[in-house]
């Protein structure tokens, strides 16, 4: 199972200082958590993408490559990648590219981001969300395992003999995951093609959370991949440490009460109560996260969210630390109880290029005979 990192890369003033930090300074913090996780022994580092205020991340694959070049092991990803609004041929090329340069360390979550001005700004309309996910989704892909692509949909200009490149790392496309936290034609996208499906689990109560991620199995298994059981299923999660959850809860309460997303609304106790969310000692984080299983069942990935709200760099690296230390090693061992051996882990590079010569013996022969 992998444990890792999200950032959705807001710029948001510490409530505690009333410091704005400047987009620079947020950049390179998103650079140092991502370093900082690697140290630690997470998996998995991913950023949103966001092309407007009071975010930063605009362009995912340049932070990405960027740090491909001073880690060794993280799996880069990303939190978003907006399908609708993006070219799916410049996705195409940009992530080939990021394969490339990373030696494979590279998956992405295709996305319709929750933001409405986004689709104008790039000459698209959010009524058809869903329709531009499903039909860039299937260029993308074809883009991907097609040499020569000949193409026409209703969203863009026609494709005559093109030719993505650079071509996919080993001729093996990135692995896809599809994020959606409320909309079952996400899911549904995510068990057609048999790629994974990432549930933010953060907002929302646990019973909403099982029933996505049940149609997702259901809908899986049903397009013939695998069981429901064997359906690659990633979650979100926010966290926040003490050693004493009481200095936990005291700490982080200006930034809950601020926050852009969830500030003004529930307390900070109901929320912790209603939905994954949890501020405490690293005891409790185990805990809770652990229940994630009861109504999720067995899965591959889980992203914690740890530096939204205007939490300061020092505070962020100091929970990374007590993720690293104490939570994770504790949870990998409790994951991997029980869980039965037909249940796949997340999907790697090495895993996918190994299943495609598996798949193609007499390729994978020819290949090494002529290398």
């Amino acid at each position: 199972m992998q444990f890792g990192i999200f950032s959705v890369g807001d710029v948001t003033p510490d409530p505690t200082t009333v410091r704005t930090p400047t987009e620079a300074e947020r950049i390179k913090a998103m650079v140092a958590i991502a370093l900082k996780a690697e140290e630690v022994g997470l998996d998995v580092f991913a950023t949103g993408e966001h092309h407007n205020p009071p975010f930063v991340p605009s362009s995912p694959t340049t932070m990405l490559g960027y740090i491909a070049a001073k880690t060794d092991k993280l799996v880069l990803s990303t939190a978003t990648t907006l399908i609708t609004t993006n070219d799916p041929v410049k996705i195409a090329e940009d992530f080939a590219m990021l394969q490339h340069l990373a030696d494979g360390r590279v998956d992405l979550m295709m996305g319709r981001g929750n933001t409405g001005p986004v689709y104008p700004w790039f000459g698209q309309d959010i009524r058809k969300g869903i329709d531009l996910a499903i039909e860039n989704y299937a260029l993308l892909r074809r883009l991907w395992r097609e040499d020569v692509v000949d193409w026409e949909g209703k969203f863009r200009t026609p494709l005559q003999g093109f030719t993505a490149t650079p071509r996919p790392l080993d001729g093996v496309p990135p692995f896809v995951w599809h994020g959606s936290i409320r909309s079952p034609e996400i899911a549904e996208l995510a068990a057609f093609y048999g790629d994974g499906f990432f549930h933010n689990n953060i907002f929302w109560p646990a019973d909403h959370t099982k029933r996505m991620v049940e149609l997702y199995r259901t809908r899986y298994a049903h397009y013939g991949h695998g069981t429901p059981e064997q359906a690659i299923v990633g979650l979100g999660g926010q966290v926040f440490m003490r050693r004493n959850s009481q200095d936990a809860v005291r700490e982080f309460r200006p930034y809950f009460d601020n926050a852009p997303v969830y500030g003004h609304g529930p307390s900070l106790e109901d929320f912790t109560d209603q939905t994954p969310l949890t501020v405490g000692s690293p005891q409790q984080v185990i805990e809770k996260t652990l229940t994630f299983r009861e109504y999720a069942g067995d899965y591959q990935r889980q992203l914690f969210l740890m530096d939204h709200a205007g939490v300061p760099l020092k505070t962020v690296l100091e929970q990374l630390d007590l993720l690293g230390e104490e939570v994770v090693p504790v949870l990998r061992k409790e994951f991997a109880v029980g869980r039965p051996t037909d249940v796949p882990e997340a999907p790697t590079h090495q895993s996918l290029l190994a299943a495609t010569a598996e798949a193609t013996p007499e390729a994978s022969s020819e290949g090494m005979t002529a290398a």
